[in-house]
């Protein structure tokens, strides 16, 4: 059996309605992204990162898998298929995905502040009050510019085992996940499905230049 590894991004979870940062009207627009999503913006305010993940964290209430995310499920069916993720949303689990790595965290857990311990609390608000077991405090389960990044190897692994790599939605400038597509095998197809203009210098790659709905109807003529 095949084995499929996608790599997908912000653009792969638009289609749900799921703001970006980098689009016009985004969240760039709303938030400075180091107060919002940095170690450093934790430790100076606390309470406006658990503002904004609380939001993100209701907005899960709102959104469902689109086309995309439930194509992408459909094909273990006929592959072995990993996702590997720069989102924090639960849209490719509920699509019915059963192997995604998410290289950035979860919004649907929660950690103390050492990240030692998780905790899994859906689309629950944290409070200032919250505590861990540790008695420290509460924080999302999310990886912040300023930390590592510990599945990143996990990632780099399935990449080098993949017959077929996609990429869906992410412009892959962002390291260390940028990296990840110099893992795949020489003879593995590489698949970029993104409708913005694209440099593919940098690697060998077949462009489907749609959305994510849209491009994965393509790719599975392709595939199947």
């Amino acid at each position: 059996m095949k084995h499929l590894v996608f790599l997908t991004g912000a653009g792969m979870s638009a289609e749900s309605g799921i703001s970006t940062f980098r689009d016009s009207n985004g969240l760039w627009e709303q938030y400075d992204v180091m107060e919002v999503a940095s170690i450093e913006g934790w430790y100076r305010n606390p309470d406006l990162i658990q503002k904004f993940y609380n939001e993100r964290r209701a907005q899960l209430n709102e959104v469902e898998p689109n086309e995309g995310h439930k194509m992408i499920a459909s094909l273990e069916k006929s592959f072995k298929v990993t996702v590997v993720t720069q989102n924090v949303d639960d849209l490719h689990e509920r699509a019915g995905s059963t192997q995604v790595i998410h290289l950035h965290g979860e919004l649907t857990k929660a950690c103390n502040e050492s990240k030692t311990k998780v905790y899994e609390i859906g689309t629950k608000a944290i409070h200032p009050e919250d505590k861990a077991e540790d008695g420290s405090r509460l924080r999302p389960f999310i990886v912040w510019f300023g930390e590592a990044v510990p599945l990143i190897e996990k990632a780099a692994e399935v990449v080098s085992e993949a017959d077929v790599v996609v990429i869906i939605g992410t412009s892959m400038q962002v390291y260390p996940a940028a990296g990840l597509i110099h893992y795949a095998k020489k003879d593995a197809p590489v698949y970029l499905i993104d409708p913005n203009p694209v440099d593919d210098s940098s690697f060998r790659v077949e462009i489907i230049k749609k959305k994510a709905g849209e491009g994965m109807a393509i790719l599975l003529e392709k595939l199947i």
